[in-house]
C-alpha cells in the first residue's frame, strides 16, 4: 500500500529516506548531472565504462531482428550498441524514469544517426507498461541500484521477457582483488566529490552515487536475487577486479 511507502524507509546512500521519496530524491540526482553525465563518466572510469558495455553485449547474445529493452537505460550507450546488432529489423526500447536522461540520450542516438529501430519510454522499472513475454533481452547498466525495490523491478524484467530471453544487470559490485578496497574507497570518497565539484559542479550528486553503491548487494546477493525473481542459469563475471560486474539469467 501507499501508506507503507511512506511509513517505511529505505537507503539513499548512507541516509535512510522514506521508501516513497527515494524516485524522487534519485530524480533530482540525474537531473542534476544529465548535461555532464557522459564526460564524467569517461572521466570516473578513464574510459573503461564503454569496454564494460561491449562486455555485457556479447554476453547478451542479441541478433538481428530481436526485441530488446535497455532499462535505466539514460544517455544510450547500451542502447546505441544494441541498435546496431538488432539492425532496421529489430527493436532496442530505451527506458528511464528520468526525463532529463531519457531526452538527453534521444538526442545522442538521433545524432548518431540511430533512427528507425529505437523507441523511447518514460517508465518506472518496478511497473514496466509492457505486456509480458514480449522481449528477447533486457539490459540495466548502473541503474539498478538506484532502484527503490529491486526485487520488483527483477520480477517485472523477468515478467515481459519471452521465455529463453536473458536479462543482462552490469552495475559497480564488491572489489575481490585482495587490497583493492581501501584503493577504490579512496578513489571513490576522495576523487569522485573532487572531480563532481570541479567538472559538474556538483559533489553531492557525486557522493551519493559512491554510497549507493555501497548499500548496493554484492556479486552473490544479487544472483540469488535474480533466482527469487524466476531466472535460471543465473552467473556473474567479475571485471576490474570486482568493483564492476555483469550477471546474466535466463527465463526458461
Amino acid at each position: 500500500m501507499d501508506h507503507d511507502r511512506d511509513t517505511e524507509t529505505t537507503d539513499f546512500g548512507y541516509r535512510e529516506v522514506p521508501r516513497g521519496a527515494k524516485a524522487r530524491l534519485v530524480r533530482g540526482v540525474f537531473d542534476s548531472v544529465a548535461g555532464r553525465y557522459d564526460l564524467m563518466n569517461d572521466l570516473m572510469s578513464g574510459g573503461l565504462h564503454r569496454l564494460w558495455k561491449r562486455y555485457a553485449l556479447e554476453l547478451s547474445g542479441v541478433r538481428r531482428g530481436q526485441r530488446v529493452l535497455d532499462l535505466a537505460g539514460g544517455t544510450g550507450d547500451l542502447a546505441a550498441l544494441l541498435s546496431r546488432r538488432v539492425g532496421q529489423e529489430g527493436l532496442v526500447l530505451l527506458a528511464d524514469i528520468n526525463e532529463a536522461m531519457l531526452r538527453r540520450g534521444r538526442e545522442r542516438l538521433v545524432d548518431h544517426g540511430l533512427v528507425g529501430n529505437v523507441e523511447y519510454l518514460l517508465a518506472d522499472a518496478e511497473r514496466l507498461p509492457l505486456a509480458s513475454d514480449q522481449l528477447d533481452c533486457i539490459s540495466i547498466g548502473f541503474g539498478l541500484r538506484n532502484v527503490t525495490d529491486k526485487d520488483a523491478a527483477l520480477a517485472e524484467m523477468h515478467r515481459v521477457l519471452r521465455p529463453g530471453g536473458r536479462c543482462l544487470v552490469l552495475e559497480f559490485s564488491r572489489p575481490v582483488v585482495p587490497g583493492l578496497k581501501p584503493l577504490y574507497d579512496w578513489y571513490s570518497f576522495r576523487i569522485l566529490p573532487l572531480m563532481g565539484r570541479v567538472v559538474a559542479r556538483d559533489p553531492d550528486s557525486y557522493r551519493y552515487l559512491a554510497e549507493s553503491i555501497r548499500r548496493h548487494p554484492d556479486q552473490e546477493t544479487l544472483r540469488a536475487m535474480m533466482e527469487t525473481a524466476g531466472f535460471e542459469r543465473c552467473q556473474y563475471y567479475n571485471l576490474a577486479g570486482g568493483i564492476v560486474a555483469v550477471h546474466r539469467g535466463f527465463k526458461l
